[in-house]
């Protein structure tokens, strides 16, 4: 071949490869399934065989899990408005609450991540619960059913059920309204609205961003009878930490007036919890259904294989641990969700236990589009312990509730603090995953607790925490024990 053309073959491959390289369509797709109120486990691949997630299930054999994802926390009793304005900000839990007032100014300035993956050509869709305070329409390309923090609850939907032959208040009832408002229950409108933007994004070169955001498993838990009739009250197991009442509950912002706790009667009967169950599993069950139809039709657009599916929830959810009923507590069934990651090179069927927040997956698309982070973005990307097996990039987990509760974590223990009662409890978390025993009393456990004490300190300064350096000096030993319920 004349050396002439054979430079300009080069040339031309050269040049032809690099603009391959920056055609939008080369660029991942994301779609992020966000749930609310879904506690860690419920997912039937993750051990918890109750409840029936087929299309979860295969995301967590076609992907990774991190099994310890937390909440930081929230300033409020709406624990989801703090977790989404963490989430869409990239803010830790105080910062967030400082600068909330001015999320709508920062969203006209175009500095949330969904915005940033539009300025690099993503095409970015919402559909689902919001509960931010800035507009929805201003952060998304493509916006459609903004819903508010919760479909409407009734009376009868409170303190109850106080007995058996209570049944007044029933899933399925579409009188109710709730999730059916509009005649069609929420989590089908959003499978409708996500199967709209799919068909559209098909035809379309532009990679895409959708942001799913279920309104279930939150309360009123309503889900067509077929789902409620999978799960017959009588078969469901009663939590390991089941309890008439959580002793402390009044002195850390969980009594009855708490419109979560007044969901079941005090004392907690297991009737009331296995009903409350029963309905939390259907919803769920029923919620993974509209994800499988969303799976199919991003499977029929050809364009699986080039997008990241995420999955995550804003927190967990008591529903009868610990005498409890909402997630405005400091127990791992209340701030850790489950999150999933599936896509390009992720690994299939691997669990990474590295402590991580559950907002990090805003730090993680940013990451695999290319982009780079917002300098006051706390939250990190989840790629570096796929890719090469990194530690947490968390010294600890923290975690808040008002200026009621404070908790620090590690991968095997865990501090929480009652600052109004000077009361402390201790956990080992490998020995104790439930949580039933406090170990802050064993002088086997004082250098730990010492040591926990000085991270809970040092994640409050370095948190912005408006509570202040708490005084320990203060705090009596636990004598009473009343949570504990093993040896």
């Amino acid at each position: 071949m004349n050396s002439k053309i054979l430079l300009l073959v080069i040339i031309l491959f050269i040049s032809g490869g690099s603009h391959a390289q920056n055609t939008p369509e080369e660029k991942p797709n994301f779609l992020f399934i966000f749930s609310d109120d879904q506690r860690y486990d419920l997912i039937g691949a993750l051990g918890q065989h109750e409840v029936h997630t087929p299309n979860l299930d295969r995301l967590v054999k076609e992907g990774s899990t991190f099994t310890h994802a937390y909440n930081m926390g929230a300033w409020n009793g709406a624990v989801c408005v703090a977790s989404r304005a963490m989430m869409i900000s990239g803010l830790s839990v105080w910062d967030a609450h400082r600068k909330e007032s001015d999320f709508q100014n920062r969203a006209d300035q175009k500095q949330f991540w969904p915005q940033l993956l539009e300025k690099v050509g993503y095409e970015t869709y919402m559909t689902g619960k919001w509960h931010v305070k800035a507009k929805a329409e201003s952060i998304f390309q493509n916006v459609v059913h903004v819903r508010p923090g919760m479909p409407n609850q009734t009376p009868e939907g409170y303190d109850r059920p106080k007995s058996e032959a209570d049944t007044t208040w029933q899933p399925w009832d579409k009188s109710f309204e709730g999730f059916w408002q509009g005649g069609k229950h929420w989590s089908e409108v959003l499978a409708d609205d996500a199967l709209g933007f799919l068909d559209k994004a098909g035809k379309s070169e532009s990679p895409f961003m959708m942001y799913l955001a279920f309104n279930a498993p939150h309360d009123p838990r309503q889900a067509p009878k077929e789902y409620v009739d999978m799960y017959p009250v009588e078969s469901i197991a009663l939590p390991p930490s089941h309890m008439d009442m959580y002793p402390y509950k009044d002195s850390i912002g969980l009594s009855e007036k708490l419109r979560d706790e007044a969901l079941a009667p005090f004392p907690r009967t297991a009737y009331a919890v296995r009903k409350n169950i029963q309905e939390y599993y259907a919803i769920i069950t029923h919620m993974d259904a509209q994800i499988g139809k969303i799976l199919d039709a991003l499977e029929e657009t050809g364009k699986m294989n080039n997008t990241y599916i995420l999955f995550t929830s804003d927190h967990g959810l008591a529903v009868g641990h610990h005498g409890l009923m909402g997630k405005q507590n400091m127990f791992d069934h209340s701030i850790r969700p489950p999150l999933l990651i599936s896509g390009p090179d992720i690994p299939k069927g691997k669990k990474f236990g590295q402590q991580v927040f559950l907002q990090d997956v805003s730090a993680t698309m940013l990451d695999l589009a290319g982009v780079e982070k917002p300098k006051e973005m706390v939250f990190n990307s989840l790629m570096p312990y796929i890719r090469e097996g990194s530690k947490s990039a968390y010294p600890a987990i923290y975690s808040c509730y008002l200026d009621l509760q404070r908790m620090v974590r590690t991968d095997n223990h865990k501090l929480i603090v009652y600052p109004k009662l000077n009361k402390l409890l201790l956990f080992d978390m490998e020995k104790d995953p439930e949580e039933l025993r406090d170990r802050s009393d064993d002088p086997a456990y004082q250098r730990v607790k010492s040591e926990l004490i000085a991270l809970l300190l040092q994640q409050q300064s370095d948190l912005n925490d408006p509570l202040g350096k708490i005084d320990f000096s203060s705090y009596q030993n636990n004598n009473d024990n009343r949570i504990s319920k093993g040896n």
